[in-house]
């Protein structure tokens, strides 16, 4: 009786990674932009915090963090515990500030990292509390003040028993209470009225937390948009997120120039294939875009999968052949088309998104303006499949 063959199985992985596109992370970039926000803020004497959530804006949360910590930063800030704790086990040792905690999340493993870690409410105390005596050490807290942007944080009415809770955890040997902080929810937009009342709400918090006896190490509001425009928020530190990565917070405040920003992300592609077509051939998914003409098409393989935008479907830059061309109809999952024209280009030609915008390629804010939405989400929504290539680690 004979065996039926078997089909053998690829047990090996590819002998080199995934060379269709590539994130290009330029830290030398990263590290100017961090020595500029520090030269910023040095008249008022604050210290700054690069914002490392997200995966550092998609551009990759530990070797950006090292970058920044070359750079001056001081403090290092994440939105999620598991991004913080992520960090000390990459063995970065500086300090950390995690503000988005949910019930039951890991509170003891951060006390036990030394995470500062952000209490907004008493439930958070309360568990914050309970890890610190399981882990045998107090805990470093800071109280966040919601002084007007209506998300996280402590409201003025009930500011005065969190801050009285967590005096008492203090005595009891449980918590250090290492900060107070607030966070804008306007300061993107000149001018706007909300800016001065959260300050001097903030004020008014801060003064009363103080003279209730805590001693913060570090007093905080001020968001990349306040670091860069507004002097009076800066406070002992400023949390610099999309500015560290090159991007400015708001078209109506300036271009990364205006601040001696570079932009630190490079998204780019190999053309997978080139034809010719003819005219009124219908391209990508429902046909909104047909050819008027004979003319060559290009298919860039990224797609709405690695974070090219549907929205900016027959609006989207890019760079390839020497010219700015638009997406021709629809992004698909994987994939889209450029209608080159009398042009064409080999396959493998490379096709730039979005850059500092040195070569002529498009920046990240025209994406932004392409898809109607803003250039933090254009830089951080740049999937994992695509590699992130780190330039520059050495300073």
């Amino acid at each position: 009786m004979s065996e039926t063959p078997q089909r053998s199985r690829a047990t090996h992985e590819p002998e080199r990674p995934d060379n269709r596109a590539r994130a290009e992370i330029d830290l030398a970039a990263l590290r100017a932009n961090v020595r500029a926000l520090r030269a910023r803020v040095a008249p008022s004497g604050a210290r700054v915090m690069g914002v490392v959530k997200a995966d550092a804006y998609g551009h990759g949360a530990v070797p950006c963090a090292r970058a920044a910590l070359d750079a001056g930063a001081a403090w290092l800030g994440t939105a999620t515990p598991y991004e913080a704790l992520a960090l000390r086990a990459a063995g970065i040792d500086a300090p950390v500030l995690c503000w988005l905690w949910t019930p039951g999340g890991p509170f003891r493993a951060a006390v036990d990292a030394d995470v500062d870690i952000a209490v907004s409410g008493l439930w958070a105390l309360d568990e914050v509390v309970a890890a610190a005596r399981a882990a045998g050490r107090p805990a470093r807290i800071q109280l966040k003040a919601d002084t007007g942007l209506g998300r996280n944080g402590c409201l003025a009415g009930d500011w005065p028993r969190l801050v009285g809770e967590a005096l008492k955890a203090q005595a009891d040997g449980d918590v250090r209470v290492t900060g107070l902080w607030s966070h804008f929810a306007c300061a993107d937009e000149p001018g706007h009225p909300s800016i001065d009342a959260q300050l001097t709400r903030f004020h008014d918090m801060l003064q009363y937390a103080e003279k209730a006896g805590v001693e913060p190490e570090v007093r905080h509001m001020a968001n990349s948009p306040a670091t860069l425009t507004l002097p009076e928020t800066h406070f002992d530190l400023v949390r610099t997120g999309v500015a560290m990565y090159g991007i400015s917070p708001s078209p109506e405040l300036g271009t990364p120039a205006d601040f001696g920003l570079r932009p630190v992300m490079r998204l780019s592609a190999d053309v997978a294939s080139v034809k010719q077509a003819p005219q009124g051939l219908g391209i990508s998914y429902g046909h909104h875009y047909v050819t008027d003409r004979e003319t060559t098409l290009a298919l860039v393989p990224l797609g709405y999968a690695d974070g090219v935008p549907r929205h900016a479907s027959g609006r989207g830059p890019v760079l390839l052949g020497g010219a700015v061309r638009t997406v021709a109809g629809r992004v698909a999952m994987d994939q889209f088309v450029l209608d080159l024209g009398d042009d064409t280009v080999e396959p493998g030609a490379r096709a730039v998104l979005f850059g500092p915008g040195d070569d002529g390629e498009p920046t990240a804010e025209d994406w932004a303006r392409a898809a109607g939405t803003i250039a933090y989400e254009i830089v951080t929504r740049v999937g994992a499949r695509v590699p992130r290539v780190h330039l520059h680690e050495r300073g």
